[in-house]
């Protein structure tokens, strides 16, 4: 449980949004107002699905029906919000699993219906995206954003709230994909990524070359797959790997996937003349990441913006700051919000252009 005393000691202002996220395997609760976060849970399933190496869509759902209404009810107790105080819902609306999705939507959707208070759809990606402005810095587009969460890497052009342009993506696997499932094939423990990076700490990168994909092609599109396979052969030509062995090779793999990142993310600034990056999603944790692209941006005096740790990962925080975004810039839907489970960022218009 996060709790800001500094806001909840404020007079009510009157307004306030309750949030919630159940897109893939976080199930997450979250309160917002004028003043900013008043507090936010999640419970993580990661031990349910680690027998399985990873998210078993099913199981999923069914944590999520079981665990978000007292989860609800654990935020307004602890916070000392009641339903009643609610001028607002908002519930992830997609992309992401199919029965996982439904869970907030139908609940977030059955709570505003019975208030007779607005209900909003939220993008999860878009939600990542701004998800920067939930710490101290102070986010305004236009800018360029790394969004490198679950199955998306993708390169974008914010020019604001709901109004996005797609620079570039990986033509395969998505960074934290290929992160797992080099984690899969060293035998660490799911979740993979982590696993790999904590690994990593402790080998050398330069013992194995292996490669960057499309480095030497022009633009913003990113591929992992080669890179995947190389990893592969060189951890096949290794009869027996020792300790160091599978740290050299986890340390080498964590490198070339950031090596491409960066370098796909400052030719994109280069493409817009943009000087703020925004580096979001549940990859946005990683050490070597945050440090490579921050030791970029000094060089380069590009403002480089991480989400705070905590918001890195999937939560409801971030969707009730998008969605609070655009209910104070006016957005109230008209009729029935649907759940897509893909949906394209560029597809989304600024606050009112849906109503």
């Amino acid at each position: 449980m996060v709790f800001y005393p500094n806001v909840m000691q404020l007079p009510n202002p009157g307004v306030t949004l309750l949030a919630l996220e159940t897109s893939c395997d976080e199930t997450a609760a979250a309160l917002y107002d004028q003043r900013g976060l008043i507090g936010h849970l999640v419970r993580s399933q990661e031990a349910r699905h680690a027998a399985f190496g990873g998210v078993v869509p099913e199981l999923a759902s069914r944590d999520h029906a079981r665990d978000l209404l007292p989860l609800i009810e654990r935020l307004f107790l602890e916070t000392g919000v009641g339903l009643g105080d609610l001028t607002a819902v908002a519930a992830t609306a997609g992309p992401g699993l199919p029965g996982a999705l439904h869970v907030a939507h139908a609940l977030g959707g059955s709570l505003a219906f019975a208030r007779d208070i607005p209900f909003l759809g939220i993008h999860h990606l878009e939600a990542h995206v701004f998800s920067g402005g939930l710490g101290s810095e102070r986010l305004e587009p236009p800018f360029v954003a790394l969004i490198v969460s679950g199955g998306h890497t993708e390169l974008v052009e914010v020019l604001g709230l709901g109004s996005y342009r797609l620079l570039g993506a990986t033509r395969d696997d998505a960074a934290g994909e290929a992160f797992d499932k080099a984690a899969i094939l060293l035998g660490l423990p799911y979740p993979g990524g982590a696993a790999l990076s904590r690994l990593a700490r402790g080998g050398r990168a330069e013992r194995y070359r292996l490669p960057r994909p499309m480095l030497d092609q022009p633009g913003s599109e990113m591929s992992f797959s080669g890179l995947k396979t190389a990893f592969l052969y060189a951890l096949k030509a290794l009869p027996e790997p020792t300790p160091p062995d599978r740290a050299d090779l986890a340390c080498a793999f964590e490198a070339a996937v950031v090596e491409v990142l960066v370098e796909k993310s400052f030719r994109a600034l280069m493409q817009t003349g943009h000087r703020v990056l925004v580096v979001c999603g549940g990859v946005s944790a990683n050490e070597r990441l945050r440090r490579e692209l921050s030791d970029r941006g000094v060089a380069a005096a590009i403002r480089v913006v991480f989400p705070p740790l905590e918001f890195c990962t999937d939560n409801a925080a971030m969707i009730a700051h998008v969605a609070w975004l655009r209910f104070h810039a006016g957005e109230r839907p008209r009729g029935a919000v649907p759940v897509r489970t893909r949906w394209g960022l560029e597809s989304l218009t600024p606050p009112g252009a849906r109503d």
